[in-house]
């Protein structure tokens, strides 16, 4: 008869537990989902205001391309800091 209850109660702390870590991951990745649309448009706003700026005192093409290069840098940057961390 303990024994039952007993069952009972873990089955239902382990439901429980579940819900709990369920409820907590899709907390989790909608935040992730938010972060990285935040990131994109910072991103976008960032990049317009820059070619604005830059476009002042150099072509459009000019432009494109600095802005260019400074995101090629940043991604290798990103890149060899990903790997390094990978290899311990």
């Amino acid at each position: 008869m303990i024994g039952a209850l007993l069952q009972g109660f873990a089955a239902s702390a382990a439901v429980r537990v579940a819900r709990n870590a369920a409820a907590e991951a899709g907390q989790r990745l909608a935040l992730a989902v938010a972060a990285g649309l935040a990131g994109a448009v910072a991103l976008l706003c960032f990049s317009h205001s820059a070619l604005t700026i830059l476009e002042r005192h150099m072509g459009p093409a000019e432009s494109w391309a600095v802005i260019g290069a400074v995101y090629g840098i940043a991604g290798g940057l990103l890149y060899l800091a990903s790997t390094r961390r990978r290899r311990g």
